[in-house]
């Protein structure tokens, strides 16, 4: 009898989410995450790809990848060259920017140590790390084109190749990024938005951010997938965060590019084809709107401008464009 009960009790409440339809946000902010290495790996010119983005696509809220191996090369030599110019770029433009900082940052692979620091010991690489953020914090802390500051990119959840995950000393990094910037941003932690409740995020960030993918390459099964996961579930969550720890919830990885069994630039078209065509970009954007947020950061802006570019397809550009305008 109990085991019947508790089946038709979970039935409901899945038939719940199913159903239930969020109250859809009016005025919804679209931005894109921009990674120089990923323009590079597909051989894009990636200021080229860069300038697009924020002079024809006219994006104005962006999230930049302060990548540690190629900030700081060399032990204790920096090169911001690039990223200034970056920086200097969205506010030319008048770009807000979310810069995502620490050894975990956004594209594969994930944990973007230098080479020289890949065999220290983990007290070691703690340490440097700790001195990177000090550095970027105190470089940029007057730039009043950043508005967040992200640190670490989904620093408790176990995805790529990362020597190591350490709650306690993620909280080291938000407390040290506070104790320097002056004009007290919001710290945003990211987390899986498939895989977690978000909870542990919540107790550390002012601000969680999370994942939004719907077809995707499982590599236990060895299979193409649609998460089975329906739009209120995402609001479930985001509505228990506000009510339980008073923060906001808001999509930093939006699918907007294929998620192949192999590295993006190594994936065939017909192969990016199974996770997505025009069909399911639009379907994506559709299910962001269901889930009741109201800021989602596209993840594919680089592989759009490579479509557009090397297939002659600017049919994601194109479609995507009208966020913008």
């Amino acid at each position: 009898m109990w085991p019947a009960i508790i089946a038709g009790v979970i039935a409901l409440i899945l038939a719940f989410f199913y159903l239930y339809r969020p109250p859809q946000v009016k005025n919804i902010t679209y931005g894109v995450v921009f990674s120089q290495k990923h323009a590079q790996n597909l051989g894009l010119d990636w200021k080229e790809n860069y300038s697009a983005i924020l002079e024809d696509l006219q994006v104005k809220d962006i999230k930049l990848a302060a990548q540690w191996d190629l900030l700081e090369p060399e032990a204790g030599k920096y090169d911001f060259g690039d990223l200034d110019w970056q920086l200097d770029q969205a506010k030319k433009q008048g770009a807000r920017v979310m810069l995502a900082i620490g050894m975990k940052t956004p594209r594969w692979p994930e944990c973007h140590l230098p080479g020289w620091a890949s065999h220290l010991e983990k007290d070691q690489q703690q340490q440097d790390i700790l001195d990177l953020l000090k550095t970027i914090v105190s470089r940029y802390q007057d730039h009043d084109e950043i508005t967040v500051w992200q640190v670490e990119n989904e620093p408790l959840f176990t995805f790529g190749d990362c020597p190591w995950t350490d709650e306690d000393f993620l909280k080291k990094e938000v407390a040290l990024v506070k104790s320097i910037d002056a004009k007290f941003r919001p710290v945003l932690i990211s987390d899986s938005g498939e895989g977690s409740f978000w909870t542990e995020a919540a107790k550390i960030g002012d601000i969680v951010g999370v994942t939004m993918y719907r077809k995707v390459w499982f590599h236990e099964a060895k299979m193409y997938m649609s998460y089975p996961i329906p739009a209120a579930w995402y609001w479930a969550k985001s509505e228990f965060i506000k009510a339980v720890y008073h923060k906001i919830t808001i999509c930093v990885e939006l699918q907007a590019e294929p998620w192949c069994s192999s590295l993006l630039y190594d994936c065939s078209p017909s192969e990016q084809e199974k996770t997505m065509d025009l069909k399911q970009f639009q379907k994506n954007l559709s299910f962001a709107k269901d889930s009741g947020f109201d800021t989602f950061y596209l993840w594919g802006v680089e592989w759009w401008y490579w479509q557009k570019l090397e297939n002659n397809n600017p049919t994601f550009w194109e479609e995507a464009k009208k966020l913008w305008q």
